[in-house]
């Protein structure tokens, strides 16, 4: 071959190449967008399992269908569940459990074996879009999990890819306290604890794959502590009220944006100006305890129309300090889990019932007006509480759980059963019920401040009624 004909030869070729490669990179670009757009569009729903009364799998899926969610957010990787969303519309979120993470982190073949059984035997019918690696681990006291987190997301690319899958993003859900400071927005830091060891390879990683942030929001907490600084409207995305950010002269008009923008200004602080951010969970609850102001049916209402209604905006709305970018969403959740620990918020965020009947009404397409829905009885806890409060059992509680709440209320303290002791002026009538009645609300009284609920696995609730009598006083807490 000449010399001309050989460079010739080369510039055709390597032009070809070239162009292949654009194409390519082109293309991946354009899927890349259209993916982002299609999940951005999708309202989600959180499908937790800790409650006793939670319909089937089956039923559950159909009832997700039926409120027109387009994505669906599972607390594990549910061989049954996976099965039964093969072949829906539903696009769908696993998550790996944060005792997988450190195996999974130091092991290419366990994590192999984990994209073989989770996701190979489902994928593509079932159409899985997001694998979430742990669940808030900052709350994890291991820090062997937090350490082997990015390697483990990384290895789980790494399996993805050896089996030419491409449109499934791989993150990790974490809360707003991996942030040290969040208000103003522009003042927003992550953790200096966390912020080298865990953020920047994290980070990293989400750039180098265009993954999401995924943050947990709930703004209900929020607005919670701090009242009198924060209007509920503003909580709640109505009213007229506005915060200006004092270095970004950015205008906010309601908390979540706030919020999110905290995020988007704390990445980039730490050099990555881009990574796209999605909202893992987000609510707000629809009863609580007595202590827990704007706890209510209509404000849970209220906050995800409005959220959906922002979230499904075309052209998307996105954040003052990212206008128009989409953020997927998914709302928290699809029921109420009366088998989880903590206030009475933590089991009262759902939407609907066990049996499918909505606790309110709400339209995930974001295409219903807001005037369009059915009144919702007038809240009265949008103002604290100012009074006694009592912890008292709930309606037919079992003997046997009843004298295991008996046993653990009387077994920390000597004082917190006294009165019950024979001849004392609690001792009469006899009954494991009126014993165990007293124990549960002395016991919350004398041990609150330590963060012992009113809950008893769900045989006590608190109350402003009170349960004693002239002779009995039962112990309660003034608020």
């Amino acid at each position: 071959m000449s010399g001309v004909a050989f460079f010739l030869f080369t510039l055709i070729y390597f032009s070809s190449s070239c162009c292949s490669a654009a194409r390519f990179q082109h293309r991946h670009r354009y899927m890349e967008r259209k993916l982002m757009i299609a999940l951005a569009s999708k309202i989600g729903i959180n499908y937790g399992r800790q409650g006793k009364d939670l319909p089937s799998p089956y039923q559950s899926i159909n009832f997700i269908k039926s409120i027109k969610a387009g994505h669906v957010k599972l607390y594990d990787a549910d061989p049954e569940t996976l099965t039964l969303l093969s072949h829906t519309n539903l696009y769908v979120s696993i998550t790996v459990h944060n005792h997988q993470i450190t195996s999974l982190g130091t092991n290419q073949t366990t994590a192999e074996d984990w994209v073989k059984t989770n996701i190979l035997p489902y994928y593509p019918q079932t159409q899985i879009r997001f694998v979430l690696v742990g669940n808030e681990i900052l709350s994890v006291q291991d820090r062997n999990i937090t350490a082997n987190l990015v390697p483990a997301m990384r290895k789980i690319v790494n399996a993805l890819r050896a089996h030419g899958i491409h449109n499934i993003k791989v993150g990790t859900p974490l809360p707003m306290d991996s942030l040290r400071s969040t208000f103003p927005p522009s003042n927003s830091t992550f953790r200096e604890d966390i912020a080298g060891p865990l953020m920047l390879p994290l980070l990293k990683f989400l750039n180098g794959t265009n993954s999401y942030f995924f943050i947990n929001l709930q703004p209900y907490y929020r607005w919670l502590r701090n009242p009198m600084n924060t209007s509920l409207d503003f909580a709640l995305f109505q009213g007229n009220s506005t915060y200006t950010d004092p270095r970004t002269g950015l205008v906010y008009h309601n908390l979540v944006d706030q919020m999110l923008d905290s995020v988007i200004l704390a990445m980039i602080k730490l050099g990555y100006p881009h990574i796209r951010i999605a909202i893992s969970e987000t609510g707000w609850p629809n009863s609580g305890d007595i202590d827990e102001t704007g706890a209510n049916i209509l404000n849970a209402a209220t906050y995800n129309r409005n959220l959906i209604k922002k979230m499904t905006a075309i052209p998307p709305i996105g954040t003052p300090a990212r206008p128009a970018l989409p953020i997927p969403t998914f709302v928290f959740s699809l029921f109420n889990e009366n088998q989880k620990s903590g206030s009475g918020t933590q089991r009262h965020w759902g939407i609907l019932h066990p049996d499918g009947t909505p606790i309110y009404d709400i339209d995930f397409t974001g295409q219903k007006p807001l005037t369009g829905f059915n009144p919702l009885p007038k809240p009265t806890n949008n103002v604290p509480y100012k009074g006694q409060v009592w912890c008292v059992l709930v309606e037919g509680a079992n003997e046997a759980e009843l004298e295991e709440a008996l046993r653990i209320a009387c077994g920390r303290s000597n004082t917190t059963c006294a009165a019950l002791a024979p001849g004392k002026e609690c001792y009469d009538p006899v009954s494991i019920y009126w014993h165990a009645s007293y124990a549960v609300s002395s016991y919350w009284a004398q041990f609150r401040t330590q963060n012992v609920g009113c809950y008893f696995n769900g045989l006590a609730h608190e109350s402003t009624i009170n349960p004693g009598n002239d002779r009995c006083k039962f112990p309660s807490v003034t608020l």
